[in-house]
Protein backbone atom coordinates (compact mmCIF):
# COMPACT_ATOMS: atom_id res chain seq x y z
CA UNK A 1 0.00 0.00 0.00
CA UNK A 2 3.19 2.69 0.99
CA UNK A 3 4.44 2.23 -2.91
CA UNK A 4 0.69 3.36 -4.10
CA UNK A 5 1.09 6.73 -2.35
CA UNK A 6 4.45 6.82 -3.33
CA UNK A 7 3.48 6.41 -6.92
CA UNK A 8 0.46 9.64 -6.68
CA UNK A 9 3.00 11.62 -4.36
CA UNK A 10 2.76 14.56 -6.59
CA UNK A 11 -0.53 14.07 -8.05
CA UNK A 12 -2.07 13.76 -3.94
CA UNK A 13 0.06 16.73 -3.14
CA UNK A 14 -1.74 19.35 -6.34
CA UNK A 15 -5.15 17.67 -5.95
CA UNK A 16 -5.97 17.29 -2.43
CA UNK A 17 -7.89 20.03 -0.57
CA UNK A 18 -7.20 21.46 2.61
CA UNK A 19 -10.96 20.50 4.27
CA UNK A 20 -9.67 16.62 2.66
CA UNK A 21 -6.37 16.76 4.88
CA UNK A 22 -7.84 17.73 7.98
CA UNK A 23 -10.47 15.01 7.82
CA UNK A 24 -7.66 12.68 6.74
CA UNK A 25 -5.58 13.93 9.80
CA UNK A 26 -8.83 13.76 12.32
CA UNK A 27 -8.98 10.18 10.58
CA UNK A 28 -5.48 8.96 11.08
CA UNK A 29 -5.56 9.99 14.42
CA UNK A 30 -8.73 8.37 15.08
CA UNK A 31 -7.04 4.94 14.55
CA UNK A 32 -3.94 6.17 16.29
CA UNK A 33 -1.46 5.89 12.96
CA UNK A 34 -0.66 9.88 14.51
CA UNK A 35 -0.69 11.41 17.87
CA UNK A 36 -1.96 14.54 18.35
CA UNK A 37 2.13 16.01 18.39
CA UNK A 38 2.37 14.43 14.98
CA UNK A 39 -1.24 16.02 13.79
CA UNK A 40 -0.30 19.68 15.38
CA UNK A 41 2.95 19.39 13.57
CA UNK A 42 1.68 18.70 9.93
CA UNK A 43 -0.94 21.50 10.74
CA UNK A 44 1.80 24.14 11.40
CA UNK A 45 2.51 24.01 7.26
CA UNK A 46 1.80 27.03 6.28
CA UNK A 47 1.09 26.45 2.64
CA UNK A 48 -1.86 23.39 1.89
CA UNK A 49 1.20 21.59 -0.73
CA UNK A 50 3.41 21.57 2.61
CA UNK A 51 0.84 20.27 4.54
CA UNK A 52 -0.42 17.43 1.99
CA UNK A 53 3.12 16.64 1.40
CA UNK A 54 4.03 16.15 5.61
CA UNK A 55 0.93 14.12 5.73
CA UNK A 56 1.44 11.57 3.10
CA UNK A 57 5.87 11.18 3.87
CA UNK A 58 4.89 10.48 7.43
CA UNK A 59 1.93 7.91 6.45
CA UNK A 60 4.66 5.90 3.93
CA UNK A 61 7.29 6.32 6.72
CA UNK A 62 4.62 4.39 8.90
CA UNK A 63 4.41 1.19 6.30
CA UNK A 64 1.57 -0.54 4.89
CA UNK A 65 -1.17 -0.42 7.52
CA UNK A 66 -1.10 3.30 7.92
CA UNK A 67 -1.12 3.66 3.92
CA UNK A 68 -3.82 1.27 3.91
CA UNK A 69 -5.76 3.66 6.31
CA UNK A 70 -5.05 6.61 5.11
CA UNK A 71 -6.39 5.51 1.70
CA UNK A 72 -9.96 4.01 3.53
CA UNK A 73 -10.58 7.26 4.81
CA UNK A 74 -9.68 8.90 1.46
CA UNK A 75 -12.21 6.54 -0.62
CA UNK A 76 -14.60 7.58 1.53
CA UNK A 77 -14.29 11.09 2.32
CA UNK A 78 -13.15 12.30 -1.40
CA UNK A 79 -13.91 9.44 -4.16
CA UNK A 80 -13.39 11.24 -6.96
CA UNK A 81 -10.23 12.22 -5.89
CA UNK A 82 -9.16 8.47 -4.85
CA UNK A 83 -10.23 7.35 -7.86
CA UNK A 84 -8.72 9.90 -10.31
CA UNK A 85 -5.45 8.78 -8.27
CA UNK A 86 -5.72 4.79 -8.83
CA UNK A 87 -6.39 4.21 -5.34
CA UNK A 88 -8.21 1.55 -3.42
CA UNK A 89 -8.26 -1.13 -0.72
CA UNK A 90 -9.64 -4.04 0.26
CA UNK A 91 -11.24 -2.63 3.22
CA UNK A 92 -12.67 0.64 4.20
CA UNK A 93 -10.42 2.32 7.31
CA UNK A 94 -14.47 3.60 8.47
CA UNK A 95 -16.93 0.23 8.59
CA UNK A 96 -19.64 2.96 7.74
CA UNK A 97 -18.27 1.99 4.01
CA UNK A 98 -19.30 -1.52 2.89
CA UNK A 99 -16.66 -3.27 1.19
CA UNK A 100 -17.32 -4.41 -2.85
CA UNK A 101 -19.83 -7.21 -2.96
CA UNK A 102 -21.07 -6.48 0.25
CA UNK A 103 -24.90 -6.47 0.45
CA UNK A 104 -27.06 -3.21 0.97
CA UNK A 105 -30.05 -3.17 2.90
CA UNK A 106 -32.11 -3.63 -0.18
CA UNK A 107 -30.46 -7.18 -0.12
CA UNK A 108 -28.65 -5.77 -3.50
CA UNK A 109 -24.71 -6.02 -3.78
CA UNK A 110 -23.19 -3.25 -2.96
CA UNK A 111 -20.61 -1.43 -5.76
CA UNK A 112 -17.52 -0.08 -5.46
CA UNK A 113 -17.19 3.88 -5.50
CA UNK A 114 -15.51 3.37 -9.14
CA UNK A 115 -18.74 1.12 -10.52
CA UNK A 116 -21.22 3.35 -8.94
CA UNK A 117 -19.38 6.24 -10.55
CA UNK A 118 -19.28 4.53 -14.21
CA UNK A 119 -23.22 3.63 -13.69
CA UNK A 120 -24.08 7.20 -13.16
CA UNK A 121 -21.97 8.68 -16.08
CA UNK A 122 -24.02 6.44 -18.12
CA UNK A 123 -27.47 6.88 -16.90
CA UNK A 124 -29.16 9.08 -19.37
CA UNK A 125 -31.41 10.67 -16.57
CA UNK A 126 -28.80 11.38 -14.39
CA UNK A 127 -27.26 15.09 -14.60
CA UNK A 128 -24.10 14.50 -15.94
CA UNK A 129 -21.10 15.24 -13.57
CA UNK A 130 -17.18 15.03 -14.59
CA UNK A 131 -13.91 14.34 -12.98
CA UNK A 132 -13.04 17.85 -14.48
CA UNK A 133 -16.26 19.52 -13.86
CA UNK A 134 -16.35 18.07 -9.68
CA UNK A 135 -12.77 20.02 -9.52
CA UNK A 136 -13.81 23.23 -10.92
CA UNK A 137 -17.10 23.87 -8.71
CA UNK A 138 -17.07 27.42 -7.22
CA UNK A 139 -19.08 29.11 -4.97
CA UNK A 140 -20.33 32.49 -3.59
CA UNK A 141 -21.15 33.41 0.02
CA UNK A 142 -21.48 36.82 1.39
CA UNK A 143 -22.76 37.41 4.86
CA UNK A 144 -23.49 40.92 6.10
CA UNK A 145 -22.82 40.54 10.13
CA UNK A 146 -21.99 44.93 11.04
CA UNK A 147 -24.47 47.64 10.23
CA UNK A 148 -24.17 50.97 10.55
CA UNK A 149 -28.15 51.52 11.51
CA UNK A 150 -29.10 48.14 11.94
CA UNK A 151 -28.56 45.63 15.00
CA UNK A 152 -25.72 43.14 14.48
CA UNK A 153 -26.34 40.06 13.43
CA UNK A 154 -24.71 38.19 16.00
CA UNK A 155 -23.97 34.50 15.12
CA UNK A 156 -23.64 35.36 11.94
CA UNK A 157 -19.76 33.96 12.08
CA UNK A 158 -20.77 30.34 13.05
CA UNK A 159 -23.29 30.32 10.17
CA UNK A 160 -20.62 31.57 8.09
CA UNK A 161 -18.62 29.03 9.13
CA UNK A 162 -20.47 26.65 8.97
CA UNK A 163 -21.50 27.27 5.36
CA UNK A 164 -18.15 27.34 4.15
CA UNK A 165 -17.59 24.12 5.28
CA UNK A 166 -20.69 22.40 3.82
CA UNK A 167 -19.50 24.04 0.42
CA UNK A 168 -16.42 22.60 0.54
CA UNK A 169 -17.32 19.31 1.49
CA UNK A 170 -19.48 19.19 -1.44
CA UNK A 171 -16.13 19.79 -3.55
CA UNK A 172 -16.81 23.89 -3.95
CA UNK A 173 -14.47 26.39 -4.03
CA UNK A 174 -15.64 29.41 -1.77
CA UNK A 175 -15.34 32.88 -3.07
CA UNK A 176 -15.98 35.16 0.65
CA UNK A 177 -17.16 38.49 0.93
CA UNK A 178 -18.34 40.29 4.63
CA UNK A 179 -20.34 43.50 5.26
CA UNK A 180 -21.05 44.18 1.93
CA UNK A 181 -22.84 47.35 0.73
CA UNK A 182 -26.01 46.45 -1.61
CA UNK A 183 -23.46 47.91 -4.80
CA UNK A 184 -20.56 45.72 -3.12
CA UNK A 185 -23.26 42.33 -3.10
CA UNK A 186 -24.32 43.68 -6.97
CA UNK A 187 -20.04 43.93 -7.86
CA UNK A 188 -19.40 40.49 -6.26
CA UNK A 189 -21.97 38.98 -7.86
CA UNK A 190 -20.78 40.45 -11.32
CA UNK A 191 -16.79 39.76 -10.96
CA UNK A 192 -18.03 36.00 -9.49
CA UNK A 193 -19.98 35.77 -12.99
CA UNK A 194 -16.07 36.44 -14.82
CA UNK A 195 -14.62 33.66 -12.14
CA UNK A 196 -12.42 31.10 -14.94
CA UNK A 197 -13.54 28.10 -13.18
CA UNK A 198 -17.55 28.81 -14.55
CA UNK A 199 -16.33 27.22 -17.95
CA UNK A 200 -15.45 23.66 -16.75
CA UNK A 201 -17.90 23.53 -13.23
CA UNK A 202 -21.08 21.32 -13.63
CA UNK A 203 -23.13 23.62 -10.97
CA UNK A 204 -22.86 27.17 -8.92
CA UNK A 205 -23.75 27.99 -5.10
CA UNK A 206 -24.34 31.91 -4.13
CA UNK A 207 -25.43 32.06 -0.82
CA UNK A 208 -26.33 35.84 0.77
CA UNK A 209 -26.87 35.92 4.20
CA UNK A 210 -28.22 39.04 5.88
CA UNK A 211 -31.29 41.72 7.16
CA UNK A 212 -33.30 41.62 4.19
CA UNK A 213 -36.78 43.18 3.25
CA UNK A 214 -39.62 41.89 0.74
CA UNK A 215 -37.81 41.22 -3.01
CA UNK A 216 -34.28 42.54 -1.34
CA UNK A 217 -31.11 41.83 1.14
CA UNK A 218 -30.10 45.15 2.95
CA UNK A 219 -26.41 46.41 2.81
CA UNK A 220 -24.88 47.00 5.82
CA UNK A 221 -25.31 51.23 5.54
CA UNK A 222 -29.28 50.22 4.86
CA UNK A 223 -31.09 53.15 7.32
CA UNK A 224 -35.27 53.10 7.43
CA UNK A 225 -36.48 55.68 5.36
CA UNK A 226 -33.50 56.69 3.22
CA UNK A 227 -34.73 58.10 -0.24
CA UNK A 228 -32.11 55.85 -1.48
CA UNK A 229 -31.46 52.84 0.54
CA UNK A 230 -28.50 50.48 0.42
CA UNK A 231 -30.17 47.37 -0.75
CA UNK A 232 -29.31 44.74 -2.95
CA UNK A 233 -32.35 43.55 -5.41
CA UNK A 234 -32.63 40.00 -5.16
CA UNK A 235 -33.95 39.06 -8.56
CA UNK A 236 -30.70 40.94 -9.95
CA UNK A 237 -28.77 37.84 -8.69
CA UNK A 238 -31.00 36.20 -12.12
CA UNK A 239 -30.06 39.00 -13.60
CA UNK A 240 -26.57 38.47 -13.68
CA UNK A 241 -26.41 35.00 -13.40
CA UNK A 242 -28.47 34.06 -17.21
CA UNK A 243 -27.70 33.75 -19.99
CA UNK A 244 -27.01 37.39 -21.39
CA UNK A 245 -24.74 38.21 -18.91
CA UNK A 246 -22.85 34.68 -17.84
CA UNK A 247 -23.63 32.44 -20.87
CA UNK A 248 -21.07 30.26 -19.21
CA UNK A 249 -23.57 29.03 -17.03
CA UNK A 250 -26.25 28.10 -19.44
CA UNK A 251 -27.79 24.74 -18.79
CA UNK A 252 -26.37 24.91 -15.34
CA UNK A 253 -27.89 23.98 -11.84
CA UNK A 254 -27.68 26.91 -10.05
CA UNK A 255 -28.23 27.03 -6.29
CA UNK A 256 -29.58 30.49 -4.93
CA UNK A 257 -29.78 30.64 -0.80
CA UNK A 258 -30.97 33.70 0.80
CA UNK A 259 -31.09 33.66 4.10
CA UNK A 260 -32.42 37.56 5.46
CA UNK A 261 -33.63 37.84 8.47
CA UNK A 262 -36.53 40.52 8.96
CA UNK A 263 -36.36 41.74 12.34
CA UNK A 264 -39.98 43.33 12.81
CA UNK A 265 -41.54 39.96 12.90
CA UNK A 266 -41.76 37.31 15.66
CA UNK A 267 -43.15 34.36 14.74
CA UNK A 268 -41.29 31.49 12.98
CA UNK A 269 -42.00 32.57 9.66
CA UNK A 270 -42.16 36.11 8.00
CA UNK A 271 -44.57 36.34 4.87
Amino acid sequence: MKEKLSQVRCQFIEQVSSVNITQLLDGLLKDRVFNYEEKDSVMEDHTKRARARSLLDMVISKGNSASEKMIGHLERIDPILCSDLGLSCNQSAQPATPPPGALSGSGTAACTVEEFWKAKQSDSSVYSVTKASYRSRVALLITNIEFSHEARRNGAEKDEEKMEKLLKNLGYEVVRHRNCTGQEINNALTDFTDHPKLKETDSVVVVIMSHGKLGAVLGVNWKDGDDDPDEFPINNIFTLLGPEKCPKLVNKPKVIIIQACRGGYHHAYAP
